[in-house]
C-alpha cells in the first residue's frame, strides 16, 4: 500500500480511526505502521530555542557571511547577556545554515560517500526533464521552523513535487524523489552533495 500511494507513515496513521470496531492494533497492522505512531505528540519547540533560532535568522539574513562566533556575540549584543556559541552551532546545523564564504572542498558533507561528477559545465536545459534541481530550504513559522525540499525541471520552471518536514531527515527528500518520478525521468539530477542527496536511501531511488 505504502509503494503503490507513496504514503509514509505520517500520512498512514490519519486513516486511523480510534471510533472504529476494527481495534487501533488491527488497524495499525492492516496499514503496515507501529500502533505506537498512531499515539505520537510531536514535542513542540521551546520558547527559548525558538527566540533563539528567530534571532539567528534574522543576523544570518542580514549577513549571511556570519559564523556561529559572530552570530552568537551579535545575539548576546542584541539581548545583552552572553550566548554559548556550541547550542549557536547546533541550531544552525539543525536550520541547515552555513557562513557563505570561499572555501576549498564546499559540496564535501564529511561523510564517506560517492562523488559525482559536475556535469552542467557549459550546458544550458534544451529540453523538458533535460535537468531537474532540487535543494533543501527552511521556512519559518510562528511557532517553530518547516524544511521545505522541492525537484523542479529547469527548461520549463515546473516544480515537479515538494515535500516539507520538521526535520532534515532523508525521508522527505526520498518522498519527494519518488513522487517527482512518478512523473517523469530526467536526463540529469542536479543537488548538492549534502548527507540528504548522499544517502543510500536516496541514491537507491
Amino acid at each position: 500500500m505504502k509503494d503503490e500511494y507513496n504514503l509514509n507513515a505520517g500520512d498512514l496513521i490519519k486513516y486511523i480511526n480510534s471510533k472504529d470496531v476494527i481495534s487501533i492494533a488491527r488497524q495499525a497492522e492492516l496499514l503496515g505502521v507501529s500502533r505506537g505512531s498512531f499515539y505520537y505528540k510531536p514535542k513542540g519547540i521551546d520558547e527559548f530555542t525558538l527566540a533563539t533560532m528567530n534571532e539567528i535568522d534574522e543576523v544570518y539574513t542580514k549577513r549571511p557571511y556570519f559564523g556561529s562566533r559572530k552570530i552568537a556575540k551579535e545575539i548576546g549584543r542584541r539581548w545583552q547577556v552572553p550566548v554559548n556559541r556550541k547550542r549557536i552551532q547546533r541550531l544552525m546545523r539543525e536550520m541547515g545554515l552555513e557562513a557563505i564564504y570561499p572555501k576549498s572542498n564546499l559540496s564535501k558533507n564529511g561523510l564517506p560517500h560517492p562523488i559525482y561528477p559536475y556535469l552542467l559545465r557549459g550546458v544550458t536545459a534544451g529540453y523538458p526533464n533535460h535537468i531537474w534541481g532540487t535543494d533543501i530550504t527552511y521556512i519559518r513559522l510562528e511557532r517553530g521552523f518547516l524544511y521545505m525540499t522541492a525537484f523542479m525541471d529547469w527548461f520549463s520552471r515546473f516544480i515537479l513535487s515538494w515535500k516539507l518536514s520538521t526535520t532534515l531527515t532523508t525521508g522527505f527528500v526520498v518522498d519527494a524523489a519518488k513522487e517527482a518520478l512518478n512523473v517523469a525521468h530526467p536526463d540529469i539530477t542536479n543537488s548538492d552533495q549534502g548527507v540528504q542527496f548522499t544517502s543510500n536511501e536516496y541514491l537507491s531511488i
